[in-house]
C-alpha cells in the first residue's frame, strides 16, 4: 500500500469504511468512493479532499490502484465487477485495515461485546497522554466528533470484527478480548465452537513479546484462556498476559467498593494489592466499567500514569449510539443505544435503571438468523423494564425471511417468559404516537437496536423541542 496514490471505496458511507478512508486521506493518499446516497459521513469526507460518487457506476474506478469494498457489497456490484475486468487489485475492508495496523503496533480489540466504547477509551486516554495514536473506530467517538484519525505515533488502535472472521486479518502487538458469546454462529456455520477456535487463532496471531489482555469475570475468556496450547504459544512467544474485572479475586486490575448512580460509575482501581486511585466515569453500568478497566490495563502496559487516565476516562462522553443521550426535553429522557444482543440488552437497561425513572424500551431486532438463533435468551432479556415495544426485524437486502421468526413472534414470546407489559408496533409513526401519548415528564424512553430505530429516538426529539 505504500506505493499506492489511488484509493478507491466501494460503500465509503458506511462507519467502518468511511474510518479507513479518512485516515488514509491524512495519511496522503488520493480517495475516492462511492454510495448509494450522499449524507452526513459522506459531505465530512469531501471537505477532506475525497471524491464522492452518489452512485455506483462502472466508471467510478477507472484510475484507482486499489479498490476496497465490504461484506455488505453484493458480488454483482458493477464497481466490484469493473475493477476485476481491469485487474485492479481489490482488498475487503478488513485487509485494508490490517494493512494499517499490521505494520505498526497494532491495538487491536475483540469481543462480543464493548468493542466500540473500549477503542474509543483508549483512543481518547492515548490521544491525553500525548502518544499521537491512529485510530479507525466504527462509531463516532463524541469526544472528538469523529470516528478515525491517522495519528504521528506508531500506535495504531482498531476494532478486530469476530461477527465475519475478519479479525483473523490481524496479527496485532497488543489485543483485547473484551467478552465471548455465542452470536453470529450464521457465519460459523451455526456452532459456538468454531466461533471459539478462531478465537484461538486470534490469540495465536498476537506478535511476539506482546501483550493479550482479558476480562476475567467472562466465563469463555477464562475457559480459552486456561487451555494448554494457549498458555504454551503465550509462553513460547513471550506474551503477558494482563486480566481485569469486578468479580473476580485474582485479576491483574480490579474495581472495588462499586458506586452505580444517575448515569455515572464511582470505585477504586487496584493493581494487585496495590490502590491506584479512584475512578469516575460519566457513562453508567458495569459494562462500561469493565471498558474502562481494559483500557487502563492496556495504559499500564504503555507506561500512561494513572492519573492522565483518571482525568480522560471522567471526561469520556461515550461514543454515538452507546447510552447516546438524544434529549432531556419535557424531563423526558430520550436514549439510544446500539444494544443488539441479549447481553448487551440486559446490559443497557440495568444502566438505565439507574436514573430511577419509568423506562420505555424500545427495541428492534436485527437479522432474522441471529433473532433465530437468540430467540430465547432475548425473550427473558427485557425482565426490568416497565414498557416494551418490539418493532418489525431489521434485515439487510438479501436476508431470506426465515418461518415463525418475526417482531410479533419475539413480542409474544418476551411477554410470556419474562416481561407482561411488552407490545408488537411495526410502524415507527405507530411507536411514535405511542410514546407520545403514554410518557409523562420523568420517564426514560430508551431506543435500542444495531438498525435504524434510532429514528425514532430523534423523531420523539424533535417534537418534544417544538412544543417546549
Amino acid at each position: 500500500m505504500s506505493r499506492l496514490e489511488h484509493v478507491h471505496f466501494i460503500g465509503i458511507g458506511g462507519s467502518g469504511m468511511s474510518a479507513i478512508a479518512k485516515v488514509m486521506v491524512e495519511m496522503g493518499y488520493r480517495v475516492s468512493g462511492s454510495d448509494i446516497q450522499e449524507h452526513e459521513i459522506t459531505k465530512q469526507l469531501q471537505t477532506q479532499g475525497v471524491k464522492f460518487y452518489s452512485s455506483h457506476q462502472a466508471e467510478n474506478v477507472q484510475g484507482a490502484d486499489i479498490v476496497v469494498y465490504s461484506s455488505g457489497i453484493p458480488e454483482d456490484n458493477v464497481e466490484l465487477i469493473s475493477a476485476n475486468q481491469k485487474e485492479i487489485p481489490l482488498l475487503h475492508r478488513s485487509e485494508a485495515l490490517a494493512q494499517l495496523l499490521n505494520q505498526k503496533e497494532g491495538i487491536a480489540v475483540t469481543g462480543a461485546h464493548g468493542k466500540t466504547t473500549t477503542s474509543s477509551m483508549i483512543s481518547l486516554m492515548l490521544s491525553r497522554a500525548g502518544l499521537d495514536p491512529t485510530f479507525v473506530i466504527g462509531g463516532e467517538i463524541l469526544d472528538f466528533g469523529y470516528n478515525a484519525k491517522a495519528g504521528a505515533s506508531e500506535y495504531v488502535i482498531a476494532e478486530a470484527d469476530e461477527s465475519d472472521g475478519s479479525f483473523l486479518q490481524y496479527f496485532p502487538k497488543h489485543a483485547i478480548i473484551t467478552n465471548i458469546e455465542a452470536d453470529h454462529l450464521e457465519n460459523y456455520k451455526g456452532d459456538f465452537e468454531n466461533l471459539k477456535e478462531a478465537y484461538l487463532q486470534f490469540v495465536h496471531q498476537i506478535k511476539p513479546q506482546g501483550t493479550l489482555i482479558y476480562c476475567q469475570d467472562d466465563p469463555i475468556n477464562q475457559e480459552l484462556i486456561s487451555r494448554k496450547e494457549i498458555q504454551e504459544i503465550l509462553l513460547e512467544r513471550k506474551i503477558e498476559i494482563l486480566s481485569y474485572a469486578i468479580d473476580s479475586e485474582n485479576s491483574n486490575i480490579r474495581a472495588k467498593n462499586l458506586l452505580l448512580s444517575n448515569r455515572s460509575v464511582q470505585c477504586q482501581v487496584w493493581d494487585r494489592e496495590q490502590l491506584l486511585g479512584e475512578l469516575c466515569l460519566n457513562v453508567p453500568g458495569k459494562h462500561n466499567l469493565l471498558n474502562a478497566l481494559a483500557s487502563i490495563c492496556l495504559g499500564l502496559k504503555l507506561h500512561v500514569p494513572f492519573h492522565l487516565m483518571q482525568e480522560a476516562l471522567k471526561g469520556f462522553v461515550g461514543a454515538k449510539r452507546r447510552f447516546q443521550v438524544v434529549s432531556e426535553a419535557r424531563d423526558i429522557l430520550i436514549v439510544d443505544d446500539y444494544a443488539h444482543h441479549p447481553t448487551e440488552i440486559m446490559a443497557t437497561i440495568e444502566a438505565a435503571k439507574s436514573t430511577g425513572r419509568k423506562m420505555y424500551v424500545v427495541f428492534q431486532p436485527q437479522r432474522y438468523t441471529r433473532t433465530y438463533f437468540l430467540l430465547e435468551a432475548f425473550s427473558h432479556a427485557f425482565a426490568e423494564a416497565d414498557q416494551v415495544i418490539i418493532a418489525n426485524i431489521y434485515s439487510p437486502a438479501g436476508e431470506v425471511p426465515i418461518k415463525g421468526v418475526s417482531g410479533s413472534e419475539l413480542a409474544c414470546k418476551i411477554e410470556k417468559n419474562s416481561n407482561k407489559n411488552t407490545i408488537f408496533v411495526p410502524n415507527y409513526k405507530e411507536i411514535v404516537d405511542y410514546l407520545i401519548q403514554s410518557t409523562c415528564p420523568g420517564d426514560l424512553i430508551l431506543t435500542m437496536g444495531a438498525g435504524d430505530i434510532w429514528k425514532v429516538a430523534y423523531q420523539l426529539k424533535e417534537y418534544y423541542h417544538n412544543i417546549e
